[in-house]
């Protein structure tokens, strides 16, 4: 492994800056009234008609538009489940009272006052991108955003990495992926990066601390 100090890190969105998916996904459930197991069944046989096991990876590219993946998931719950909703987007629901994990946001802030270049990279659906900008101000905390749909590569491929080290201008060796998906880690690792897999904001800092280094090492 790498022994450089890490000079750019690069946060995930969802699940890091926001509480865990699943939890998003149980009270967007109980919020529309849809059964979650079939909800997540659906959307699993729509995913593999698209080829990928990545439940997400058809609309953040994307492969399809949100309304269409939604209209198809709509039919099979009708189908399969006798669940007659049509839902039109995700966001609305998706991100209604979805809460900012400040306590991240605070350690970003620290990171980039002290001169660590800090971005934000995502595999973000087009339709959502308004919803997550109304809750971080992401030109006062980030230096870059990368995003899947805007950049035609989404984790955990190599050229989103590729990608996103090139724009913050150091080898991949001095970049760090903070992310709650351990595929997206695997990725990143693959790509030359360093990762830390999201679980818990104290322990992600206390590691962040180990690889960035803090203050005083700076001027030692």
């Amino acid at each position: 492994m790498s022994t450089s100090r890490v000079t750019a890190v690069w946060t995930d969105f969802g699940g890091v800056l926001t509480p865990p998916i699943a939890e998003t996904m149980q009270k967007f459930c109980a919020r529309t009234g849809i059964d979650a197991h079939a909800l997540l069944t659906v959307i699993g046989e729509v995913t593999e008609g698209f080829g990928t096991d990545d439940y997400m990876e058809p609309i953040d590219t994307p492969l399809v538009t949100e309304a269409e993946w939604l209209d198809r998931i709509g039919v099979l719950l009708r189908e399969r489940h006798g669940i007659d909703r049509r839902i039109t987007t995700l966001a609305d629901d998706w991100f209604e009272d979805r809460e900012t994990n400040h306590a991240w946001v605070a350690e970003l802030e620290a990171l980039r006052s002290r001169g660590v270049f800090v971005g934000m990279l995502s595999n973000m659906v087009p339709t959502w991108d308004a919803h997550w900008r109304r809750m971080v101000d992401a030109d006062a905390l980030f230096d870059d955003v990368v995003m899947s749909f805007e950049v035609g590569a989404r984790k955990p491929q190599a050229a989103v990495f590729d990608l996103a080290a090139r724009r913050a201008g150091v080898p991949p060796e001095q970049c760090l992926l903070v992310d709650d998906n351990e595929r997206n880690c695997e990725g990143a690792l693959a790509a030359g990066w360093r990762a830390i897999r999201f679980g818990d904001t104290a322990e992600a800092a206390a590691e962040l601390a180990r690889l960035v280094g803090t203050p005083e090492d700076a001027v030692r």
